[in-house]
């Protein structure tokens, strides 16, 4: 059998047990009590543990029984002070309780007085004390702190040495020698000052941990404070540096608008039969419209004809136009209309430049996440990147943070859901996000559901656009006050989902025969939120007109793909309300540009995939597809 060579090794419990047997035998704790030299004690010991069928060094077997001492005391000291909380330190405490209870205690001067030297003695005990720490060391990492390969050290008995001694008397001097060897080693300790030996400190490992614990949370809290602080401050730049190009613009386009009308003036006044063309007049919240037309433009009457400046009736706003041309009394074809609000889509997605910074395009939270649902939260995180967002936080319970942080490294994995200061730990992340997508695998439990409620509270105060989905609208079902009136809210029903929630809320069964008005009624009870029905063709609304997004898609239907649409809307809603707050297609609702937005790429990641697939695809196959669909789409 191969001997093993390193210090404490691997020690088995059968090992352990049978070297304290042979170890506590009677002869061997007489030699050991008789002796401080007891290495031939060990070698005795090594011997007998061989024959037992476990080859240990009498090194190896010295270790072992100092390690298993010192875990003795510490177990018996914790015992004495804290009831019993420290007898799990050794595990065979019971057996060297057995054994030492019959010897009596070692007195460590008993050990400097028989050694010659006391100056030795000390330097013996110090470094007994580093074989000790070493020992620990090797006993609790299972590492061994020396090579394979160590000095054997030859022990010899000791021979007393007699040395002459001159004794002064007077002006006599006279050499008398000692009569044995403890005389010797008495004058020797007399003259010598001894070195005390160190004592270790017994301080709980429990308050260290805390100590450590407190001082890196403190730490970790002013990092992310002064990174916030650091992040503000970019966005005000940036902001500034906007508005004052903004500005610019304006002064061009109204010097340009000056010289045309200039010229206008000069030449020949048109003929009466053929006016001039209106443009339309926008406001924000027109109180005229009437019933059925969208709160977010008006049509001018002819005072306001008259107060327009000749510059916006030549050169009206293209985006505006868009919405007018919708929202106007005509029909438009679903095509017109799926280019009109594709060109809205356009105009919120941010260029792509080496001056920005890692989140400045987007930082989306997924809420959700548990044991049985691990792959919907990775969907919606994974599609949120994919899209064009920076970073992608997923907030799940404890057992499912492992699955799916194993899906990709890309996604930033919180097991905090189930915990019992969940809120407060979502609650310090939601300064940094961007958007937030509640519902994907968040299930139904009501420790769940309730956390999801108070998270969307929280998010609410700091004006952040809230997407829910999925058992975020079975929350939604049972407290339609928890989003009720939130102009950044948006909910994206299926068919199950949004019938569950219009018999919820109009306590009567839903007109499938016309859907556009049961979406848009269903819009309005909710405070004019905007509702996202998924379908053959998704509908839009925020209670005022329904859009139809019509881009094609395909007959295949399999789970995550309402996933892929929720992560995706959560960067589009970024997006959409941050090119509002520049200035950028104001007479655009920008929850439904970003609806729009979300609905016509996965649809055409569908489409995609089923070409490639067929009946075969997943959603896995669709989300291969977004770089590509999300270019046709937008960037063409």
């Amino acid at each position: 059998m191969q001997v093993n060579t390193t210090r404490g090794f691997l020690w088995s419990d059968v090992e352990t047990r049978t070297l304290l047997n042979i170890w506590g035998e009677q002869d061997i704790q007489a030699a050991l009590d008789g002796n401080f030299r007891n290495s031939f004690v060990y070698r005795d010991v090594s011997r007998r543990l061989g024959a037992t069928g476990f080859e240990r060094t009498p090194e190896q077997c010295r270790v072992r029984i100092k390690s298993l001492k010192r875990q003795y005391l510490l177990a018996k000291e914790g015992n004495l002070r804290n009831n019993g909380q420290y007898h799990k330190i050794c595990k065979f405490y019971d057996t060297m309780e057995r054994i030492l209870s019959n010897r009596p205690a070692l007195d460590p001067q008993e050990f400097i007085d028989s050694v010659a030297g006391g100056e030795e003695a000390g330097e013996g005990l110090e470094e007994e004390d580093a074989e000790d720490a070493q020992d620990a060391y090797s006993e609790s990492t299972g590492e061994c702190p020396y090579p394979a390969e160590t000095e054997v050290k030859l022990e010899y008995p000791t021979i007393p040495i007699p040395i002459p001694v001159k004794v002064t008397v007077g002006i006599n001097s006279t050499s008398v020698r000692p009569h044995n060897s403890s005389q010797l080693a008495s004058n020797l300790s007399a003259r010598i000052p001894k070195r005390p030996r160190k004592r270790r400190t017994n301080f709980p490992m429990e308050k260290l941990m805390e100590q450590f614990l407190e001082q890196s949370v403190h730490a970790e809290d002013n990092f992310y404070r002064m990174e916030e602080q650091r992040l503000q401050a970019e966005d005000t730049r940036r902001e500034t540096e906007h508005t004052r190009e903004l500005h610019m613009l304006q002064m061009l386009g109204q010097m340009f608008s000056s010289i045309s009308s200039t010229r206008d003036g000069s030449a020949a006044e048109p003929p009466k039969t053929a006016p001039p063309a209106r443009a339309p007049v926008f406001s924000s919240a027109s109180p005229s419209c009437k019933q059925g037309q969208s709160g977010h433009f008006r049509r001018p009457s002819a005072q306001t004809d008259c107060c327009a400046p000749k510059s916006q009736l030549l050169n009206p706003d293209p985006q505006a136009i868009v919405f007018e041309r919708y929202y106007s009394s005509g029909s438009t074809s679903h095509r017109g209309m799926d280019e009109d609000f594709l060109s809205l889509v356009k105009s919120i997605v941010p260029p792509l430049t080496s001056k920005k910074h890692k989140g400045q395009d987007g930082r989306i939270g997924i809420i959700g996440g548990c044991q049985d649902y691990t792959g919907a939260p990775y969907f919606a995180a994974i599609s949120a990147l994919k899209v064009g967002a920076d970073l992608s936080h997923v907030f799940c319970t404890k057992d499912a943070a492992t699955v799916i942080k194993s899906f990709s490294p890309e996604l930033i994995v919180h097991p905090v859901l189930d915990s019992p200061n969940a809120v407060e730990e979502i609650d310090k992340w939601l300064p940094r996000l961007h958007a937030l997508v509640v519902g994907p695998g968040l299930g139904r439990e009501d420790a769940l559901l309730k956390t999801a409620k108070e998270v969307i509270e929280k998010s609410k105060t700091r004006d952040i656009p809230i997407i829910i989905d999925a058992d975020g609208l079975w929350l939604v079902t049972q407290q339609p006050s928890v989003i009720h009136g939130y102009h950044k809210g948006i909910l994206t029903p299926n068919f199950m989902e949004f019938t569950r929630l219009y018999e919820a809320l109009h306590h009567e069964p839903m007109d499938i025969s016309d859907r556009q008005r049961s979406v848009s009624q269903l819009s309005v009870a909710m405070g004019n939120i905007t509702m996202v029905l998924k379908g053959e063709q998704d509908l839009i609304t925020d209670g005022g007109k329904v859009i139809t997004c019509s881009v094609e898609g395909s007959g295949r239907r399999c789970g995550g793909q309402g996933d892929v649409l929720s992560g995706s809307l959560g960067v589009f809603a970024h997006w959409a309300h941050a090119a509002s707050a520049a200035g950028v297609g104001r007479s655009a609702n920008p929850s439904m540009v970003a609806a729009f937005g979300a609905c016509s790429l996965t649809r055409q990641c569908n489409n995609q995939a089923f070409q490639r697939h067929g009946r075969s695809t997943t959603t896995t196959d669709m989300i291969q597809e977004i770089g590509s669909a999300f270019k046709k789409l937008f960037e063409s």
